[in-house]
């Protein structure tokens, strides 16, 4: 049957003639599905409608925009390529001639030179050969060992206009965003060497490539690493090599080379690295630390495996995963009683120990659509920062901030927008105020005008948590009033001495703050979900020196009645979710429970394909726990269920970490400090322990060697 179905209806033929009748043409193509994917590109509403047009329209002029997506760079040797030249019949370089007719020479010559010998005695042949031997057999060991170089050949498929050997074409890195074209690293503009129509195995030489053509292309080496696009013009280009990120790199490791020698090789490959994967950062933590960060730990073996053989070529030790956590506040309804009756629960007031200062706040947890639509809007609250910014640089000096400053603002603001369109200020506090009035039932006074009346947003400025002045005067200046008559920077000089003390206090206030939700009171990690409001500051002062003494006394006491106000209410850890997606059969569904259950996931949904015996199965899993879990669930189900991860944001765990048994039946099942049963506690103590805070419990080292008996 195989040999007549063959005979019959050959399966290249049927599967060439299946292609051309069912699959659409690339102009058809084009004009179906690069919409889309015009508008999920970093920056699409930047892009310039003439390249849009191009690329949907298949426009193949010579004045026509030209893009071209470059998917991967293969190493293709260099014999390979001239063999190509040569089979399609293209011209040889001057250097190709000489080498050839040195050949034709030599084999002439040898040639004479065995018909002359036929002629002459044994001995004048011995000596001949021996003529003919070269004494230094160096070099023909070395060209004997000399290996094929490799050239990069990227594989292409250009979508408009038509590229010709020769043309200057810009090489727009993943990264790039057309919103900030000049941003660092920038684009570099490089020269169309060499085209190849790629047949198998074979490259046949081209001088140029219309568009819809999947084409080879020379003269990228050390320009495009891995995925690039290529574009005749850098304003308004099109970046279809990059990745529209809903959330940021949130597994990091420290890395360290394993011969100290090879820490440049590392540095510069962790940089190349940054540049060919959209997905992976590199940053140099303040204690010296080189720390990559990748979206999971798969991701993470790929980019070890790549710095390893392509990037670095160096030995490369990992340490600790490190896994990011937040910290937050909830009113439970069992809480220890406030210290101060008076000043309510989160309220706190201090004094310097000079006596010169006093500072009344409150902190309060933050509503939970408050803390959500900040965290979504976080590339908005950068915009209007950088913004602000460059007005009071307007105003002092006159000039506009330096362009690479300028550049990075642009940059972050375009990375850390996870959702939707920047805001404008009106809209961002029309819609903040909305959410106010419609969502916030309780404590209403407490939340009434409370935007007009936000100093600063944390931490780093663009964080879930805000600082509300409510001090009986106008005494900071507020982040979201856009009339700086209401600002009180516009106090007159007339105004007392005391009021312009206080205001100019108002920026330590706002550092402490930053401060105090980088780093929380548990274990260190930014805070997420408070509202701190300023409601008295007091100084008295009489120099100038007692106020430069005041400034560290200022920043101090608010980090610690900020820290004080936090753990008065009911302290929670939040940890890093992926949601965690799986389909499997009803053989291995059981199986998929138990290794989720193990590892502290929670199981959101659970249903099935009609038609077919598999479940799709929806959970949420811990972050901290999720190492090892693909290969886990791999074993446990012999290879039947396969996860995909996905970021999904924080979630708080539902227990206190300093909860303690206090019934007798908890003090009889759990004993006196419960640290096996108290998971949030287990999640802060390893997180202090590694940071090298102070972790309170007992150490158990030998049990044995340990006194057991009762008190």
């Amino acid at each position: 049957m195989t040999t007549l179905f063959s005979q019959w209806l050959p399966l290249s033929t049927a599967l060439l003639v299946s292609v051309i009748e069912y699959l659409p043409s690339p102009k058809a193509a084009q004009a179906s599905r690069l919409p889309p994917m015009i508008e999920e590109s970093p920056g699409s509403k930047f892009v310039d409608p003439k390249v849009k047009d191009a690329m949907v329209e298949f426009k193949t002029g010579s004045g026509e925009p030209v893009v071209a997506y470059v998917s991967k760079m293969a190493a293709i040797p260099e014999s390979e390529l001239l063999s190509s030249k040569k089979k399609s019949g293209g011209t040889m370089s001057a250097d190709e001639a000489r080498e050839i007719a040195r050949k034709k020479r030599e084999e002439i010559a040898k040639m004479q030179a065995e018909a002359s010998n036929n002629q002459e005695d044994d001995f004048s042949r011995i000596t001949s050969a021996f003529e003919q031997v070269s004494v230094n057999d160096t070099d023909k060991d070395d060209h004997e060992q000399k290996e094929d170089p490799e050239h990069l050949i990227g594989f292409a498929r250009l979508y408009s206009g038509t590229l010709s050997v020769g043309d200057s074409v810009y090489v727009l890195p993943p990264k790039f965003s057309p919103e900030n074209a000049h941003a660092s690293p920038e684009p570099k503009r490089v020269i169309v060497t060499d085209l190849y129509l790629l047949m198998g195995r074979s490259l046949e030489p081209l001088q140029s490539v219309p568009a819809g053509v999947v084409f080879g292309i020379g003269g990228l080496a050390g320009h495009i690493l891995k995925t690039g696009t290529l574009c005749s013009q850098l304003e308004g280009g099109i970046n279809l090599a990059g990745v529209s990120l809903d959330t940021p790199p949130i597994v990091r490791v420290a890395l360290e080379p394993a011969n100290p020698s090879d820490l440049g090789k590392m540095v510069t490959g962790l940089r190349l690295l940054e540049q060919s994967d959209p997905c992976a950062l590199y940053e140099v933590l303040p204690n010296g630390e080189h720390v990559i960060l990748t979206a999971g730990e798969l991701h993470l073996e790929r980019c070890l495996k790549d710095l390893r053989e392509r990037f670095a070529k160096c030995d490369i030790q990992t340490g600790e995963t490190i896994v990011p956590y937040r910290e937050t506040i909830i009113n439970a309804p069992e809480m220890a009683a406030p210290k101060n009756p008076e000043l309510g629960r989160g309220g706190v007031l201090t004094v310097s120990a000079s006596k010169q200062l006093t500072i009344r706040l409150r902190v309060v947890p933050l509503p939970s659509v408050i803390t959500e639509f900040l965290t979504k809007h976080v590339g908005t609250i950068k915009k209007l920062q950088s913004e602000k910014r460059t007005a009071k640089a307007e105003t002092a000096n006159g000039s506009l901030p330096s362009d690479s400053t300028q550049q990075d603002e642009a940059t972050d603001a375009a990375i850390e927008a996870r959702e939707g369109a920047l805001l404008s200020l009106e809209d961002f506090k029309k819609e903040l105020n909305k959410l106010f009035a419609d969502e916030v039932k309780e404590d209403t006074e407490l939340w009434k005008d409370v935007v007009e009346r936000v100093i600063s947003f944390g931490p780093r400025r663009i964080g879930p948590n805000i600082l509300v002045d409510a001090t009986a005067v106008n005494t900071c200046e507020k982040f979201l009033l856009d009339d700086p008559r209401q600002q009180p920077s516009a106090l007159p000089e007339t105004a007392s001495r005391d009021a312009l003390i206080v205001r100019d206090f108002c920026d330590k206030i706002a550092y402490a703050f930053q401060l105090a939700t980088a780093q929380g009171p548990l274990c260190q990690e930014p805070i997420q979900g408070t509202a701190v409001f300023l409601e008295e500051i007091q100084i008295n002062a009489e120099d100038e020196l007692d106020l430069g003494r005041l400034t560290g006394e200022t920043i101090r006491l608010v980090r610690e009645s900020i820290s004080q106000g936090f753990l008065e209410w009911s302290p929670r850890i939040m940890l890093a979710m992926y949601s965690c997606e799986i389909q499997a059969s009803t053989e291995v569904l059981g199986r998929v429970y138990g290794v989720i259950t193990r590892r502290r996931g929670r199981i959101l949904s659970e249903t099935m394909k009609e038609g077919t015996p598999f479940f799709t199965i929806l959970s949420l899993l811990p972050v901290a726990e999720s190492f090892g879990f693909a290969e886990e669930i791999r074993k446990r189900t012999s290879g039947a269920a396969q996860p995909q991860l996905i970021f999904a944001g924080f979630e708080a765990l539902d227990e206190d970490p300093f909860w303690v048994p206090a019934t007798e039946e908890e003090l009889e099942d759990l004993g006196e400090l419960a640290d096996r049963e108290n998971v949030a506690k287990q999640y802060m103590d390893a997180v202090r322990a590694r940071k090298g805070l102070f972790v309170q419990g007992r150490k158990l080292i030998d049990a044995e060697k340990q006194k057991t008996l009762k008190k």
